[in-house]
């Protein structure tokens, strides 16, 4: 039987999608209404969800018109054949015979076997703008906000790779990923796109009726030791400016939520939370509120969507002008990808800190970004992106 290679997988879950199944893609221009007609006919069924950053156009009156190098659909909706729970090895979804049983297990073998030697050392990665064009861009940004147009505005850009040949993209994830162990880690196969995110973030979570948001403003990197680290973990605590940041978003999702809350239901249930993943501190909040059973994913993608995280605020204002200063097209970075589950719950992550590859160009990409307000320093926020972004091309070098 031949089977597609199309297949996804979620280490921190240990779940793995693959086979053809059904699907729906939207590029630009389409009717994103259809989004809800195909979740509401495979209702009883996993459904893996791409959301691409440029969805805001379809939920604003809002354009993107920079150079697009990774061309992914705006939305992609994907109920693979067979679906499969390897923590237990139990076929969540599709008919289990022993040639599907055998099949699944190569696939999962060979991502959690995947030699490390595949990575390719000769791949050079460049950024699409010069580190002075980037602190010119960064003092616009900065103006913007003087003036009164935004008081936060997370600021992006792209590192990339061109020519790069055939690529191992499972060997290359499982590299990286046993060093990152981000808990929204996530191998996308699809067609012409190869996506390998390690992302420590949560945009949106529904479980029941409750949903909760988890935005990131705050990264420090791992100390060395013990000693430096707790150093470290202090220092970003008492650091104003991360945290004024962490609660610029935090209000800004709290206001989102508020859209399709019940009354009096929104609440920030934990507030600047250090967590310390392999690589780096950060700040988490996470903020919750009660939805009744009619709210569908659409109304709640068009209250949130995009992350606070990835915008800034106010929202529009600074996607407005995201798309003005920014040299590049984000597509599906910060975007979400995540799992609708056959009761209809859902868990969507931020993709950052990924690795985009385009099989047809050759093509690998990997962006970075920095929330900037008036007390940014743009020396500051380069180098905070070399740190994000080189936990990634460090595997390169």
């Amino acid at each position: 039987m031949q089977i597609s290679n199309d297949l996804i997988y979620f280490p921190d879950k240990q779940l793995l999608g693959f086979g053809s199944g059904e699907r729906w893609v939207m590029d630009d221009g389409g009717d994103f209404a259809g989004m809800q007609v195909f979740i509401d006919a495979h209702a009883g069924k996993y459904i893996f969800t791409c959301l691409s950053y440029d969805l805001k156009n379809e939920l604003e009156e809002l354009k993107s018109e920079n150079p697009d190098a990774f061309e992914f659909p705006i939305v992609v909706l994907w109920s693979p054949d067979y679906v499969v729970d390897f923590s237990n090895f139990t076929f969540m979804q599709g008919k289990e015979t022993p040639e599907i049983r055998d099949n699944a297990f190569q696939l999962f073998q060979r991502i959690i076997e995947a030699e490390p030697s595949n990575l390719n050392p000769s791949i050079q990665f460049k950024s699409r703008i010069t580190r002075d064009t980037y602190i010119n861009s960064v003092n616009q940004v900065k103006a913007e906000i003087q003036y009164g147009n935004c008081y936060e505005l997370n600021f992006c850009q792209e590192f990339y790779a061109e020519n790069v040949g055939e690529i191992d993209t499972t060997s290359m994830f499982r590299s990286i990923h046993q060093k990152t162990q981000a808990p929204f880690s996530v191998l996308l196969n699809f067609e012409d796109w190869s996506v390998m995110c390690f992302s420590p973030e949560r945009y949106i979570q529904k479980v029941g009726t409750r949903l909760i948001s988890q935005p990131i403003k705050g990264t420090i990197r791992r100390g060395v030791n013990a000693h430096e680290d707790a150093e470290l973990k202090q220092r970003l605590q008492g650091d104003k400016k991360e945290v004024s940041e962490n609660v610029m978003i935090t209000d800004l999702v709290r206001n989102d939520f508020s859209k399709i809350a019940k009354k009096g239901s929104v609440h920030v249930a934990h507030l600047c939370e250090l967590q310390t993943f392999e690589t780096l501190h950060h700040l988490v909040s996470t903020i919750a509120c009660d939805i009744e059973t009619s709210v569908n994913l659409e109304s709640i993608l068009r209250a949130s969507f995009p992350m606070g995280s990835m915008t800034g605020a106010p929202k529009v204002r600074v996607m407005q002008l995201i798309e003005e200063h920014e040299s590049f097209r984000r597509g599906l970075y910060s975007g979400s990808i995540g799992i609708i589950y056959p009761n209809g719950d859902f868990d969507f992550n931020v993709i950052i800190r990924s690795l985009l590859y385009n099989t047809r160009k050759q093509l690998l990409s990997c962006s970075v970004g920095s929330a900037i307000t008036m007390k940014s320093d743009p020396e500051k926020e380069y180098e905070e992106c070399l740190v994000k972004v080189n936990k990634i091309l460090q595997f390169f070098t």
